[in-house]
């Protein structure tokens, strides 16, 4: 290659500052609601005293914001092809960071609950929104970009627990929540100023309302069921989510591009792939985390104390593969660099199997954990990467929505399943003489979503799209 070819290839991989602005922008946004999501998590106990309520009443504070989040989630597209990208992530984020002071302001734990979902409702949008303008900035840079943006947004749930504790040991519970306000108010502003104007390329349609009163309560319905699933109201919740989701889907497939979620991006190609592997990626990631903290509480005496320091191999895991992911789906393909992520989180599962059978050794717990994260950390930015570049620039709004929607029922979809197949087999532990553990057995289940996952991976495009 000549020397001037080689200054034209390196600076057409050379990304534009604007890039850089956009992103450090709608990131700053995704960091502070996740930020603000792991705060208010793992401070319900102290709310609960403070606010004299019980904790049954008290987890509505996350389970409130989670549910409106869901109901909230299916119009994305439809308000970013009404009214600009910018327009509404401006708007969802003045809304987060009012809902915030208001929370920050409650009197009661009903008020508070009640904040919550109106933050929901925002803070809901504020992730599709980033991933939608990344990927119109980015464009074939997008795995590069995400890689690095992902970094602070997996920052947020290590410093939420910090953040939180020193609020509660030297302040009001109430600056769990009013500390968002002048940094959101910057954020806002910098919004405003760097985030380009996108109202031309919005495409007015009108709103699928029958989609919208099956889809959204439908989703919610699924998420109050999966934390429900043995009691009498989850199942009928469960029953009533499965009516509501078929209906949607067989309206949706009538209606073609009119829907609220356009069906026809699922019916072949990349795109489908893309979303099937965020699905299995995001449940074997969230499955995990519920069934690590369980293995080391129940099965190996450890108290809720130490899960931060046991589990942080996991997220050191994740921070170190981020950042490198740009220059991996560049040199190895997205099929190499997202199969091998997956397989390598499976690597890192098979230990806990043994770990399960045997005895607990906190060594191999670590090095499994960094392993694992490292290898989650690989397939969820080219599996994203890939479902991007497979549509087009039209077609994102209605593209980040729909993997969206897809990402977020893989979590509860197989923390569910894992669960409840890890209840049944402690269950049946004392009638069978088993070589496995209960909890060697999910392990093993939860080996078997990683290997699905590589599987469905190796389906997704080998070079960057």
């Amino acid at each position: 290659m000549s020397a001037d070819a080689a200054h034209h290839a390196e600076a057409h991989d050379r990304l534009h500052p604007s890039i850089w602005k956009i992103t450090a922008v709608v990131v700053l946004g995704s960091f502070l609601a996740q930020l603000d999501a792991t705060v208010a998590n793992v401070s319900l106990s102290s709310l609960a005293i403070e606010l004299h309520t019980g904790l049954s009443t008290i987890q509505w504070v996350t389970s409130g914001y989670l549910l409106a989040l869901t109901l909230a989630l299916p119009m994305s597209g439809w308000l970013v092809d009404r009214f600009g990208a910018k327009a509404v992530y401006v708007w969802c984020f003045a809304a987060f960071t009012f809902s915030s002071a208001l929370c920050g302001l409650a009197w009661s734990a009903t008020s508070l609950i009640g904040f919550r979902v109106f933050q929901g409702i925002s803070g809901g949008l504020l992730a599709p929104m980033a991933q939608m303008m990344m990927a119109r900035s980015a464009g074939k840079h997008m795995a590069r970009v995400i890689g690095y943006a992902a970094v602070p947004v997996l920052i947020a749930p290590i410093l939420g627990p910090v953040i939180a504790g020193l609020i509660l040991q030297h302040a009001s519970w109430r600056w769990l929540f009013l500390v968002n306000f002048p940094v959101g108010v910057l954020a806002l502003v910098l919004a405003v100023v760097f985030l380009p104007h996108d109202r031309e390329q919005a495409r007015p349609r009108e709103l699928d309302w029958i989609g919208l009163l099956l889809l959204s309560p439908g989703l919610a319905m699924f998420l109050y069921a999966s934390d429900r699933i043995g009691e009498r109201m989850g199942l009928i919740a469960m029953t009533l989510s499965v009516v509501l989701l078929g209906l949607f889907f067989w309206s949706a497939n009538r209606k073609g591009d009119k829907a609220l979620v356009d069906l026809q991006l699922f019916k072949g190609g990349v795109f489908p792939v893309s979303a099937v592997t965020q699905f299995l990626s995001n449940g074997a990631m969230f499955a995990g985390q519920m069934l690590i903290p369980i293995y080391l509480i129940r099965d190996c005496g450890r108290s809720p104390g130490d899960m931060g320091w046991l589990l942080a191999p996991l997220g050191l895991g994740m921070l170190c593969t981020y950042p490198m992911m740009g220059m991996l789906t560049s040199r190895f393909g997205i099929r190499n660099v997202a199969a091998g992520g997956a397989l390598l989180a499976l690597i890192g599962t098979l230990p806990l199997v043994y770990l399960a059978i045997h005895t607990l050794a906190l060594s191999v717990l670590a090095i499994a954990l960094f392993i694992r994260g490292a290898g989650q950390s690989a397939v969820g930015v080219p599996s994203i990467s890939a479902a991007y570049a497979s549509v087009k620039r039209t077609e994102l709004p209605m593209a980040t929505t729909s993997l969206n929607i897809v990402q977020r029922l893989g979590g509860p979809t197989f923390t569910t399943l894992c669960a409840t197949f890890l209840g049944w087999r402690l269950a049946a532990e004392p009638l069978h003489d088993s070589p496995l553990s209960a909890y060697a057995w999910a392990f093993v289940l939860l080996c078997v979503l990683h290997a699905g996952t590589a599987v469905t991976a190796w389906r997704l495009p080998k070079p960057a799209l």
